[in-house]
């Protein structure tokens, strides 16, 4: 299985159109997985990304 890579730009639709400072906001709070630094860009591997939000999900039921 191959692991898709977002970009910030898909990360902020996928999360509803989030602003750059609240996913900013979200990584320093820890509600977010820290990025893999790529050539001077942060990429979010969205299985793990899926995964995380699952998990925060869970906590808060």
């Amino acid at each position: 299985m191959t692991t898709k890579y977002l970009t910030l730009t898909e990360l902020r639709a996928k999360l509803g159109n989030r602003s750059r400072s609240a996913v900013y906001d979200d990584l320093a709070a820890g509600r977010l997985p820290k990025p893999l630094k790529l050539g001077g860009r942060n990429y979010w591997p969205e299985d793990e990304l899926d995964a995380h939000l699952r998990n925060l999900r869970k906590e808060v039921a």
